[in-house]
Order: structure tokens, then sequence, then C-alpha cells
């Protein structure tokens, strides 16, 4: 695991659209990044692990690397990662469940089934985690910052 200032990461995109990053050593990894802590602080803490899943780079901040590992890294991170956040509720179908949610997330507007409300997950406070029908993860970052419809809402279900 390279702890190194994190200026000098070497990492690049191959023809197939993979990430390489390339060891002090001078060997050649392709690597996929993970996110230690997702929700609670995206932009720290970013593993970069091998095809046998093997470590081989960390990251401690996305801002402490030169713009072009960066970039690459956060389109990558973006490409695997879908969580849309919702920034408001504007109606629901039903408070019983299923219900049918029209959102607004910060990707735009959409629908989402709730299919019970074991599908809302309380995650480090004030967050929820929201899981519709077709298995998309949708993110509350803090559901106190909703406008008071949204909480209206939202306070239904939980």
């Amino acid at each position: 695991m390279s702890q190194k200032s994190q200026q000098h990461l070497s990492l690049v995109r191959n023809s197939f659209g993979q990430l390489i990053h390339t060891d002090a050593a001078g060997k050649a990894h392709v690597v996929v990044p993970v996110r230690a802590f997702a929700i609670t602080c995206p932009t720290e803490n970013i593993g970069l692990v091998n095809s046998e899943g093997e470590e081989v780079a960390w990251v401690r901040h996305l801002d402490d690397l030169a713009e072009g590992p960066r970039t690459l890294l956060e389109e990558e991170i973006a490409n695997r990662e879908f969580m849309p956040v919702i920034q408001r509720i504007r109606k629901v179908s039903s408070f019983a469940t299923p219900s049918t949610w029209d959102v607004d997330t910060d990707r735009g507007p959409t629908q989402l089934v709730l299919k019970g409300e074991e599908d809302i997950r309380r995650l480090a406070p004030p967050a929820l985690l929201i899981a519709d029908s077709r298995g998309i993860q949708f993110l509350v970052r803090d559901r106190y910052a909703l406008d008071s419809h949204s909480k209206h809402l939202l306070n239904r279900f939980l």
C-alpha cells in the first residue's frame, strides 16, 4: 500500500477504459477505486484495488491529488456508483406501501416505488438510504434539511 504524497499518484486509463496504477516499483496494476466511507466521507479514504482484491494504493483525500488522477478517479467512481440524492419529495401515491414517490434528485426528477417501510434505512444521523423496487439506492443526506412538505411526507414512513 502506497502512502506517499498523493500528488504523485500514477494513474492513467488504458485503451480498454480501465484505470492503470503504476506503483513505486514500476509495476502496473489494473485498479478499481473503492471508497471506505462512500456516504459520510465520499472524497476521503479511497482504496485502489487490483483484480485480485488487493489494495495497491490509498488516497487519503481526492483534493490531495493532481488534477489528472483526481479527474480519472472522480469519473470512475461516478460510473460505478449510481446513488441519486433526494433533494425534495413532491408527492407520494399513498401512505400505505407499496407507494410511488415523485422526488427531485441531484440528477433530476424521478419516481421511485417504496415496497415497504423496511426499505428506508437509517444511516449515521441524519442520513437515510431508501431502496426502490428496482434496486436503486436513493440517499437523503440530511432529512432535517429537507423542506417542510418533504419532511412531512417522509415522517409518515419513519
